[in-house]
């Protein structure tokens, strides 16, 4: 049940990722740009939590995926201040 849950969610992330990039290529909006690269970067957080919990349970990817996680919020974050302007 956890490993369904845990790729559904990297799919869904990855998903995400793909449609904000597809559609920032097509309106060139940056603010579309932003939130694309930080779900990328949560899709990548995501497979850092299958790898951690499911495929690799005796190597401790803790602080990968917190810092993942941190660089995809600092994306988000940057393109909400900069580009709100």
């Amino acid at each position: 049940m956890n490993a369904t849950l845990y790729i559904l969610t990297a799919l869904t992330t990855l998903l995400c990722a793909i449609l904000l990039l597809r559609a920032y290529f097509r309106v060139r909006r940056r603010l579309l740009l932003w939130a694309g690269l930080c779900f990328a970067w949560l899709t990548v957080s995501n497979f850092l939590v299958i790898g951690d919990l499911l495929l690799f349970p005796s190597i401790d990817l803790y602080s990968y995926r917190l810092g993942s996680s941190a660089i995809a919020m600092i994306l988000l974050i940057y393109g909400l201040v900069w580009e709100s302007q």
